[in-house]
């Protein structure tokens, strides 16, 4: 089979491999769609993982093949796949930590190599312990493309569970690009006022359409006064971290009200720093927090606003690319054009 290799920092050649063999408990399924991912990118750009390896984990396709001992799934049906699952039984599972679970800290979906999720390839094995409660089916008449984002939908759904805006809460939003898309479409659901900040001008019209109030130039906006503007002086109530830049967490504080809450979301490197003064926290009692991929107890919600339409996520869909096409989807992910979003790659194309 075709698959597109991590190679080296910032390398990604197609080449060809064996198609995985499945033992027991493991299905092997046909990959139709698969997202490109920035946690990928961030990767294969600075080599923080050894090649070789297969990544791609935003997987929607069809079951070929079941190894003994599965029961539920069957050759033939259309299903989304999630490459971590917790163990629901550690310490930080049973703090509904799980992420940080030992269990879902392995990737559990390889077309070979290390396993890295696979989706970049024509074929990938799903582990044993994925097979249980990490597999969705895909109802009749939900396109393949549209399926994949029930894992970015996942990782967004378990943030706005943890940010809890309220209704008429303002929430300010940094990036419009299709997780800060998703931000704003699920504050919308929560009922709560948006307004967000993105440089390109289609994503800030975009925005406008899904439903942001204002959607602000960062870079030709003072957004703090903005954001004052809007909320009697004050700042506001919620800001969600939706994109990596030098000082936009500095930027998100000073957008927000005293006792306001702000999430980061883009802030996966050890590289980036952060430096505040410490009273911007503590006397203004703001509080800073983190979320990371994404929870199981959300999975079926999330894979039902999907494919019911709750969130129309085939609106953040720009570019549709055979696997040959990778590196370019890759730079376009990296470096974005006017109008695109969320670039899909189709192996089987």
């Amino acid at each position: 089979m075709k698959a597109a290799v991590y190679v080296a920092p910032g390398r990604v050649e197609i080449q060809e491999v064996p198609v995985p063999e499945v033992g027991p408990g493991e299905l092997l399924l046909r990959v139709e769609a698969c997202g490109i991912c920035h946690t990928d990118l961030k990767k294969i750009a600075y080599g923080l993982l050894p090649p070789p390896r297969i990544f791609g984990h935003e997987t929607a396709g069809v079951i070929v093949r079941t190894g003994p001992g599965v029961e539920g799934f069957r050759a033939g049906e259309r299903v989304v796949v999630f490459h971590h699952i917790p163990c629901e039984e550690c310490f930080y599972c049973r703090r509904r930590l799980y992420a940080q679970c030992p269990v879902y800290k392995r990737v559990g979906v390889t077309a070979g190599f290390e396993p890295a999720g696979g989706g970049f390839a024509q074929y990938t094995r799903v582990l044993p312990w994925i097979v249980p409660r990490g597999v969705e089916r895909i109802p009749e008449g939900v396109a393949f493309e549209q399926a994949s984002m029930v894992e970015p939908v996942n990782t967004c759904h378990k943030a706005i569970e943890q940010l809890d805006p309220q209704p008429d809460d303002l929430v300010l939003v940094m990036g419009q690009g299709p997780i800060g898309l998703l931000f704003t479409l699920l504050a919308r659901l929560r009922g709560a006022r948006v307004a967000a900040t993105e440089r390109l001008p289609y994503r800030r019209l975009l925005s406008r359409e899904l439903g942001a109030e204002h959607c602000w130039d960062p870079v030709g906006e003072d957004v703090p006064a903005r954001v004052r503007q809007l909320s009697g002086g004050r700042g506001a109530d919620s800001v969600i971290v939706a994109v990596s830049a030098p000082g936009i967490v500095e930027q998100a504080v000073a957008a927000s009200r005293p006792g306001s809450r702000i999430l980061l979301f883009s802030q996966t490197s050890h590289e980036e720093k952060v430096v505040l003064p410490g009273a911007e926290i503590c006397v203004a009692e703001r509080t800073i927090f983190g979320c990371y991929s994404a929870s199981i107890e959300l999975q079926r919600e999330s894979a039902r606003m999907v494919f019911e339409g709750t969130l129309p996520v085939e609106r953040l869909i720009s570019h549709r690319l055979p696997l040959e096409q990778i590196g370019e989807g890759i730079r376009l992910a990296l470096h974005p054009e006017e109008r695109s979003l969320k670039i899909v790659v189709r192996p089987q194309a």
